[in-house]
């Protein structure tokens, strides 16, 4: 298969450097980068960081059910 891409140009330079530097042909190092890409598991974006996972709160705030009963009851629409 062929593929076509449209690079930036400080991205082909360092391709074009680490090729020259590495002593592979450009099509070898995208090839193995590209096979080193697919095998590596994906960085997950959905978990939380270990700061918040831990983080206990500030133990004199109220709680939030706290101010429940200061809130106004909800307006009942009139459909007609």
């Amino acid at each position: 298969m062929q593929i076509t891409i449209d690079l930036p140009p400080d991205l082909e330079q360092d391709l074009i450097r680490k090729a020259t530097q590495s002593n592979i042909p450009l099509p070898t190092l995208i090839l193995q980068v590209l096979r080193h890409q697919m095998q590596t598991p994906p960085i997950s974006n959905s978990q939380w960081s270990e700061a918040i996972l831990s983080y206990q709160g500030v133990p004199d705030f109220p709680a939030f059910e706290s101010y429940r009963d200061e809130l106004l009851p909800p307006r009942e629409e009139k459909l007609f």
